[in-house]
């Protein structure tokens, strides 16, 4: 047999569900998809999983303040997280919410195994704790007592007895996890970044509240007094949606634990710390495979500016697919800025760059090419073509870099177009029969081209390539936006 990866399992984080989606996650889970996409063409068993996240302070107040049952609350949120779908065309296999029961199984057991390996104890603490992040915080770590990522919301100020999580014993663990995998985090400055903030030293973090102030979670082991800290217990979706620990063959199918499998996770800057550092020491802890690798993606703003609900500027995906349509909006999504760089959107910038890229560009060709060319006999592209041209594209997917691959299948896009103009092929039709078949092959041939390497990224468009290129339908894939 080939020595090949032949299962492949991607997740995005888990968004909370105290907010409609936004765009840096539908950013996330597009990404995500092209990547399961490009894997599924290479052949690979692939799980894609995603989810919500539904358990902590921040869900329990939010609720509280709309006046609803918690459970009620999180089922209606979910709900449009699950839209996301059918709304951008994904393909994900799992969608894991943290309240499922094979989940909260999944976590419990978790729990009891850290304890059994002597990795948690309880204590009285106090601590300044950020509900945004769900995170406690130093003091090093704010600016002028604010939270920089939640300068809106007040620090709560914790005095309880919790359990713990000894962190602090796996600071040489996660070091030499980072030097011997130089590839773990990804951009490698992500990567810096975390292995900075091991060697500044760890601090035990809280894994439970009290039940009687926050009762939103899931129960302790042994202890009905105390609910799971949220991240202690979303953590573990990554392996409870595999099955873990009811179903250990699929686990290791697809937890990368064979040399024929690969997982990774991407996430936002924001869980680049609960991601590369905690998590893998929850799995140390556990003894578990690691994570094979993190992706780690930055933030979005809009007109400069971060986006907030106060300034009036979140750009939501449903706004986006309404006026640029589905592949329109992954098209956009895909092409927003360097994959794991902070990137900014406006309106007027992603109505630019979709009428010139789409409207004018690929759905220009199309339309002309099946028009000059419906008398034209053709050939199917050799298969070793399109082979060949993944390949090329495959050092961009393995990065995320699908800015790169779609600017990839645009030179031929573009090199199209000038070819249109230079040989003007409905002239050569009355003057030059040969010459106007030779310009029209090649020109059909860029197009299969095209429809066959969009599959991942826009596979609608793909498809509608494809169709109208065997039946000779005119069609208008982009319509240009004033």
């Amino acid at each position: 047999m080939e020595n090949r990866k032949e299962t492949f399992y991607i997740t995005t984080t888990l968004p909370y569900v105290n907010a409609e989606p936004h765009i840096g996650f539908a950013s996330e889970i597009v990404i995500a998809d092209a990547r399961a996409r490009f894997e599924r063409e290479q052949g690979k068993k692939v799980i894609f999983n995603t989810g919500t996240d539904e358990h902590g302070v921040k869900i329990w107040q939010k609720a509280q303040e709309e006046n609803k049952d918690v459970q009620e609350y999180v089922d209606e949120y979910a709900a449009k997280f699950d839209d996301l779908k059918k709304m951008l065309n994904l393909s994900y296999t799992n969608f894991i919410r943290t309240t499922d029961e094979n989940h909260v199984k999944a976590a419990q057991e978790f729990w009891k195994i850290v304890d059994e390996n002597g990795f948690i104890y309880k204590k009285q603490y106090k601590v300044k704790y950020c509900v945004g992040c769900e995170l406690n915080k130093t003091d090093s770590e704010l600016d002028h007592e604010k939270c920089p990522l939640h300068p809106n919301k007040e620090l709560e100020f914790i005095d309880e007895e919790n359990y713990f999580f000894k962190f602090s014993e796996f600071q040489e663990r996660l070091l030499k996890l980072y030097e011997e995998n130089p590839e773990f985090v990804k951009p490698k400055k992500r990567l810096n970044e975390i292995r900075a903030f091991v060697e500044r030293g760890l601090e035990d973090f809280s894994i439970s509240r009290v039940k009687e102030k926050m009762p939103w979670g899931v129960p302790v082991p042994g202890d009905e007094d105390q609910v799971m800290y949220v991240w202690f217990d979303a953590l573990v979706n990554y392996i409870s949606t595999l099955g873990w620990s009811d179903d250990q063959e699929n686990f290791e199918k697809f937890w990368g634990t064979s040399e024929n499998s690969q997982a990774i996770q991407i996430a936002g800057k924001d869980n680049l710390r609960q991601q590369s550092a905690m998590w893998q020491a929850m799995l140390m802890a556990a003894i578990l495979p690691v994570s094979q690798q993190v992706f780690i993606n930055g933030f979005i703003g809009v007109d400069g500016q971060k986006m907030s609900k106060s300034i009036g500027n979140v750009i939501s995906p449903k706004e986006m697919v309404e006026k640029f349509g589905v592949d329109g909006t992954r098209y956009l999504l895909l092409t927003k800025g360097s994959f794991g760089e902070d990137n900014d959107i406006s309106w007027d910038q992603m109505t630019a760059k979709y009428n010139a890229d789409l409207a004018n560009g690929l759905g220009n060709l199309v339309s002309r090419v099946i028009k000059l060319g419906e008398n034209v006999e053709y050939e199917k592209v050799d298969k070793n073509i399109i082979e060949k041209k993944k390949a090329d594209l495959k050092k961009f997917v393995s990065e995320m870099e699908f800015e790169k691959y779609l600017s990839y299948v645009w030179e031929i896009v573009r090199a199209s177009n000038k070819l249109i103009e230079e040989t003007k092929p409905w002239e050569l039709a009355k003057n030059d029969e040969i010459e106007f078949e030779k310009v029209m092959k090649k020109l059909i041939q860029n197009l299969q081209i095209v429809s066959q390497l969009l599959i991942p990224v826009l596979p609608e468009t793909a498809e509608k390539i494809e169709n109208a290129l065997e039946t000779k339908e005119r069609i208008i894939l982009f319509k240009r936006l004033k």
